[in-house]
């Protein structure tokens, strides 16, 4: 039950960065107990808001409100000491330590008389887990955990600061379906003894199961509020982005029957006895729990993984690519899911969106053509319609959707005959969502041949034709998208049938 008196009042918080005006007078209220879903497209502020509440930026004016006490936050110290606990996206986990360690982070380590008291420790770490309803070996390396359990250690460690107010962005990013069920088990524990969750995440569905109250950012501004019982998945993507989306996935356009990729008993290092057809102008999905196999499936198709044993065939000749550049010059291309380390290079937007075509915008491949690289750049920014403001802008200043704009545009940009796409729209906001499954079908339509992985099974059964289904690296069926249900889908991901 939701106490009465706000725990968290956040008054007229400001923030610009220099001309630049990211924050606008934004009043935030939190009660004790409460779920609130902070919401908003990519660059609408809520990035910005957390980081002021983790004392990474300081804001420009307004006050920080914790039980009845104004708090000024400079630094991540005041944050912790303010109660306020933050799990980012990118889960924070010491490499090198064990997970009782990284529980403890921060906070008096139990010693005897000068040493450390390692029983203590792992007995104090193990409580908290019970706490959280988590059965963790807390003396393994903490690098080994999966992603569900990274998140579980930052849960733990927030439990250890004693946090009153949780900060989660986009904490189900990288889990799968079940995954997520456990994560929101055990924020309803945490909700239930009083902590107050500010929960960040693009999923809307997942809002409308977990959150009781929502805020709505625009351009800096607080553009709506209320309660998540009282609205609509439709009527927050309108305050979102402005505008309506009537259709968040677009039709489908019909696959012809030529085959442009094939993949028979293809075996990698987790997979084995993978099996499929790709169509042209097809988008075909892969499913199945994270550590499935999935990833690998894409890795091995664009060459960025030798191929164990198996074969492959593109337009009906041979295909084994030894190099991710001799599968772009087959037509091959691969999206990573991870846009940060291995789909973007640091510098600006322009020189991400021409790197790929560097030999073709060369002159006697010494000299790159400034003019040609700009033009090419232009073409992309339209067509992409990414947001910024300039082709010079440094890219990781850029939004996650629109970061992820512009990886598409670089590999658009060599024209492949078959597109991978490994988690499409990771950390991408609604509005984003929908441009980049209408890209997908626009695609298709013109023929390209796509193969999708994600996450989310909902996205992946509209917007791909058909699906195969892995469990444990072996593939357990191969589906027509529109012939199956989700609940079907999910119980092949577990590698039953009922």
């Amino acid at each position: 039950m939701i106490a009465s008196t706000p725990l968290l009042s956040i008054t007229g918080l400001t923030k610009s960065f220099g001309s630049t005006l990211v924050l606008d007078h934004v009043d935030i209220a939190l009660k004790r107990g409460e779920v609130r879903a902070l919401l908003g497209e990519n660059g609408a502020g809520k990035s910005t808001l957390i980081k002021i509440l983790a004392g990474i930026y300081l804001p420009d004016s307004g006050k920080i409100i914790i039980n009845a006490a104004e708090k000024e936050i400079l630094f991540p110290r005041d944050s912790f000491l303010a109660g306020i606990a933050t799990v980012h996206q990118e889960i924070m986990v010491s490499p090198g330590l064990s997970v009782a360690e990284n529980v403890l982070l921060g906070s008096m380590t139990p010693s005897n008389f000068g040493k450390v008291n390692w029983r203590s420790i792992n007995k104090i770490a193990q409580e908290f887990f019970k706490e959280l309803g988590q059965d963790i070996d807390v003396s393994k390396p903490v690098e080994n955990l999966s992603p569900i359990q990274m998140t579980m250690t930052a849960l733990a460690r927030s439990l250890c600061q004693n946090a009153q107010i949780l900060i989660l962005d986009e904490p189900t990013a990288a889990l799968t379906d079940s995954e997520v069920q456990q994560l929101f088990a055990v924020i309803k524990r945490l909700s239930d003894r009083g902590v107050s969750i500010l929960y960040v995440s693009h999923r809307l569905a997942e809002v409308f199961q977990i959150a009781e109250t929502y805020t709505v950012l625009r351009n800096g501004h607080k553009v709506a509020e209320g309660l998540v019982s009282g609205t609509s998945i439709t009527e927050i993507i309108t305050s979102m982005s402005g505008k309506n989306i009537e259709q968040i996935f677009p039709p489908r356009s019909k696959a012809t029957a030529h085959e442009i990729l094939t993949v028979s008993d293809l075996e990698g290092k987790r997979v084995r006895g993978i099996n499929f057809i790709v169509h042209e102008g097809e988008t075909l999905g892969i499913a199945g729990l994270a550590g499935s196999g999935r990833s690998e499936i894409l890795r091995i198709i664009s060459g960025a993984q030798k191929i164990v044993s198996g074969n492959m065939t593109l337009n009906g000749a041979v295909y084994d690519p030894s190099s991710i550049q001799e599968a772009h010059v087959k037509g091959v291309v691969f999206v990573p899911q991870d846009r940060a380390h291995t789909g973007l290079i640091p510098g600006s937007i322009l020189s991400n969106i021409a790197v790929t075509k560097l030999n073709q915008l060369t002159n006697l491949r010494i000299f790159s053509s400034r003019k040609q690289e700009i033009e090419a750049g232009k073409r992309a920014w339209k067509e992409m319609d990414i947001r910024g403001s300039s082709l010079m802008q440094e890219i990781f200043t850029l939004s996650g959707g629109n970061q992820q704009k512009v990886v598409l545009a670089k590999f658009l940009a060599l024209s492949p005959t078959v597109l991978l796409i490994d988690e499409p729209t990771k950390g991408v906001d609604v509005s984003t969502r929908s441009e980049i499954y209408r890209l997908i079908a626009a695609l298709t339509e013109r023929g390209m041949s796509v193969v999708v992985v994600s996450s989310e099974l909902s996205e992946l059964m509209a917007i791909s034709h058909r699906m195969i289904v892995l469990y444990e690296g072996k593939q357990v069926g191969t589906f027509v998208c529109d012939e199956i249900t989700e609940n079907q889908a999910l119980l092949a991901s577990y590698g039953r049938t009922r």
